[in-house]
């Protein structure tokens, strides 16, 4: 028997009150079509544990826990208090024995414990961001919007697009606690979203929405001056894009040779080539994605199609991506969900 996918899709429940989607996932066709519906409220982030055992999902309430079963369905197991507002990402250890939530709304870091049977436990700690920022719209104080750690797991990485910091936080793996180590500071308005290592961890790549372009940073944790050098710096969009764009996401694919960017407003991909040597991106083209506010994006197991997540367009659009010639076309019709925000993709032969 051959490999099986599912699709997971966290969204907004403004509209409607099931939030948690369940797509089996065709990958010679490059198509999903939706299997089931979870009721959870806001599951506006999603990942899944590194044992394929589980499925961890942001909520109204916290953060809630799934068993994922042989054929993708899911099972609630708990929910769990953050002891804050409602978080907008989850990152997990590589052992699967702590989870860190981002704080958008309160600017709060927090960090779980997990449970070996897939549950999450009590909070080992939380530390509010402190300052301000320069612009008083929207970038006046702490937000958090993503987390990550280091390829060594020494440090833990918290964008912060309130403060255009990256704060680095030693991670203690025996306790769950963090201790502020240093700050990467971004330039002025530039308000860091999202941090991605590339596949050998040695180049760091930052997206920074309001200003709309990318920092390369290369990473070594044994240099004396500092493990990130910031080497380059490139923009998300066209010179003629929209005024109201914010890069929305960024992700590896093609074997780590090309990394993609999503375009909130101008709603646009961007399609670069990576050098793995140097870490350099290059910009081969940008194209809409035939949906509105692409907030997230995501790769077929195949790496030949891509899905867009159009949060204000109540769609996933569909494409076949050529990376040799920077193209994208759309892969039949869209398919309408209510607010999608993000996927996670599961190969069902992978769960023991």
């Amino acid at each position: 028997m051959g490999d099986r996918y599912v699709a997971y899709v966290g969204s907004y429940t403004h509209e409607s009150n099931k939030g948690l989607y369940l797509f089996d996932m065709d990958v010679e066709k490059g198509r999903i079509s939706k299997r089931n519906e979870y009721e959870l409220d806001n599951p506006s982030y999603i990942t899944i544990s590194h044992s394929k055992k589980f499925l961890y999902s942001i909520c109204d309430q916290g953060v809630a826990s799934y068993a994922i079963k042989d054929d993708g369905e899911l099972e609630q197991l708990n929910v769990a208090s953050i002891n804050g507002m409602r978080g907008c990402h989850i990152s997990i250890t590589k052992n699967d024995t702590y989870l860190v939530v981002s704080g958008y709304h309160d600017g709060k870091i927090t960090v779980m414990s997990l449970k070996k049977d897939g549950r999450v436990g009590d909070i080992t700690d939380e530390v509010f961001h402190k300052g301000m920022g320069s612009i008083a719209e929207r970038n006046f104080r702490p937000h958090i919007s993503w987390s990550a750690f280091t390829p060594d797991e020494e440090l833990l990485c918290v964008c912060d697009p309130g403060i255009d910091q990256i704060k680095l936080y030693e991670f203690n793996h025996n306790n769950g606690r963090i201790k502020l180590y240093d700050i990467i500071r971004s330039q002025l308005e530039s308000a860091p979203r999202q941090i991605l290592f590339s596949q050998d961890g040695k180049f760091a790549y930052v997206l920074c929405e309001l200003k709309n372009f990318i920092n390369v940073y290369s990473y070594d944790k044994d240099a004396e001056s500092g493990r990130f050098e910031l080497i380059q710096n490139i923009f998300t969009v066209r010179k003629d894009h929209k005024s109201n764009s914010s890069a929305a996401n960024i992700i590896m694919a093609n074997n780590g040779n090309n990394l993609i960017c999503s375009n909130a407003g101008d709603n646009t991909v961007t399609i670069y080539s990576v050098d793995k040597a140097s870490g350099m991106l290059s910009s081969i083209s940008s194209l809409p994605v035939s949906g509105d506010y692409p907030k997230y994006i995501a790769m077929f197991p195949d790496d030949k199609h891509l899905l867009s997540m159009n949060n204000q367009g109540n769609s996933i659009t569909d494409f076949t991506i050529h990376f040799d010639r920077g193209l994208i076309v759309m892969n039949g019709p869209e398919i309408k969900i209510s607010k999608p925000n993000n996927m996670v993709i599961l190969n069902v032969s992978d769960i023991q």
